[in-house]
């Protein structure tokens, strides 16, 4: 019999992994109907629903391997982040879904959450105030008027596989919508600044790079206390600390 795998658990949601299938259990009904909605819409290759008996959704695994895993080099070649790319354009390129996703959150709430969270920061000794400062003046850049995409929403390099130089999977949806679409680059690149080039040239348009940076700042200054609050270190080599102080 296979061992019961605990890929991810916290007190929001958990994922287990049994042989092939993957157990997903949300206590939020409402990520889980993003998620199958998502994945019924998208023309990028997702995983096979098996069932889905509220809270748990079983979905099969996806071939191939991830692309990296922040705060460890990524082997995937060159080819492989620009078939990324443009699996990323593909999907921003899809009609509007009828929800906003994480990538589409109102831009006054969301200042105010960051200007709340770096005060916390800094208060609670948490981070230094010039490394803070710093990276709350790059984040100011994200906040401005976008044209909203059909957005993935919590596109960690992690959620993305490939199979050789193509994508062959991208998972956990539940965070999906419409949305800004450099959130979604730059929550792939987070911590992989080299790759960033090649994921440009198969997204295939221009892109504002100094917003993508700004999200980078932006989504690391956010995620500190909760990672530390769910057991992750954001201060391990190449992650969230490091991607802040890649700023200075």
């Amino acid at each position: 019999m296979d061992e019961v795998e605990v890929v991810v658990a916290h007190s929001e949601r958990a994922t287990l992994r049994v042989g092939d299938v993957f157990l997903k259990v949300d206590a939020d009904q409402a990520r889980i109907d993003a998620e199958l909605e998502a994945m019924a819409l998208v023309p990028v290759p997702t995983p096979e629903i098996l069932w889905f008996k509220p809270p748990v959704l079983a979905i099969a695994a996806v071939p191939g391997t991830q692309l990296g895993r922040l705060g460890e080099p990524s082997t995937a070649s060159p080819a492989a982040w620009a078939a990324a790319g443009a699996a990323i354009r593909k999907l921003h390129d899809t009609p509007l879904p009828p929800r906003l996703g994480r990538a589409g959150r109102d831009l006054d709430e969301l200042a105010t959450e960051l200007d709340a969270e770096c005060e916390r920061l800094v208060t609670n000794g948490v981070l230094p105030a010039d490394l803070v400062t710093r990276n709350r003046e790059v984040a100011e850049a994200a906040l401005r008027p976008w044209t909203p995409a059909f957005t993935h929403g919590d596109l960690q390099i992690v959620h993305v596989f490939v199979d050789g130089d193509e994508v062959s999977g991208i998972i956990d949806w539940s965070e999906a919508g419409s949305g800004d679409p450099l959130y979604d680059l730059a929550t792939l690149t987070l911590g992989h600044e080299e790759r960033l080039d090649d994921v440009v040239a198969g997204y295939g348009t221009d892109v504002d790079l100094d917003v993508i940076r700004a999200w980078w700042s932006l989504r690391s200054l956010l995620a500190i206390r909760w990672l530390t609050e769910h057991g992750f270190d954001p201060t391990a080599p190449g992650c969230e600390v490091d991607v802040l102080k890649s700023r200075m």
